[in-house]
């Protein structure tokens, strides 16, 4: 079974459902601070989500930071599920208000994507990564004014790289992330791969049912 995380019972609506055939129930919430911190901490201070920054975080470092997101009218941050299983962390952006906005000219209808799959654990389960990249495609195009997707993992992660292959994603070459230090947030300097994903002219489809609050 994947992934081996606590089930959580978050008070915010999901944004969006898919119930998919055979797979289950796939729900996109916005993160809950307090009641998600637990689980995304278990995440983040794990060796391979290094490229995140923050291996050597307290939990209450974890929810301060997602708090400050939480306030954010330009970033958002949702936890994914299936069923009720933590599965992932789907994060997006307006470029024009991020760091990334000074190593390419934003187009409007672009949207940034971060993502952070939950740890496996047991046997695999077959086509759990392709039934769930459909799912985060669609919802990273949900809105019809989002045209590109836009990624910049940093330009050693091998793993977020070939997941960004397997996305769909064209790399565009590397680029420099500034440092930012501000009293809400830190971020050292990255180098990172700039990618992009064109709006597909036909959106992955769901098996089943599509709900979007």
């Amino acid at each position: 079974m994947r992934p081996e995380s606590t089930p959580l019972d978050s008070p915010r609506a999901d944004v969006l459902t898919e119930a998919v055939e055979g797979f289950g129930t796939v729900r996109f919430t916005p993160v809950d601070p307090v009641a998600d911190s637990a689980v995304l901490h278990s995440w983040v201070v794990e060796e391979r989500a290094q490229f995140w920054g923050m291996n050597g975080a307290s939990r209450e470092l974890v929810q301060e930071i997602y708090e400050d997101v939480d306030r954010r009218d330009t970033h958002h941050a949702y936890m994914v599920r299936l069923d009720d299983e933590p599965v992932a962390l789907f994060q997006t952006y307006e470029p024009t208000e991020d760091r990334v906005s000074y190593c390419y000219e934003a187009r409007e209808g672009d949207i940034g994507v971060h993502l952070m799959l939950a740890p496996a654990a047991g046997r695999p389960r077959p086509g759990f990564s392709r039934t769930l990249i459909g799912s985060l495609i669609r919802f990273a195009f949900r809105d019809p004014a989002v045209l590109r997707a836009v990624a910049e993992p940093d330009a050693s992660n091998a793993k977020a790289l070939a997941l960004l292959n397997r996305l769909g994603f064209v790399r565009q070459g590397e680029i420099t992330l500034p440092e930012i230090d501000l009293p809400e947030v830190y971020l050292p300097e990255k180098r990172a791969v700039l990618a992009f994903l064109d709006r597909p002219a036909v959106l992955p489809a769901a098996v089943a049912a599509v709900h979007q609050g």
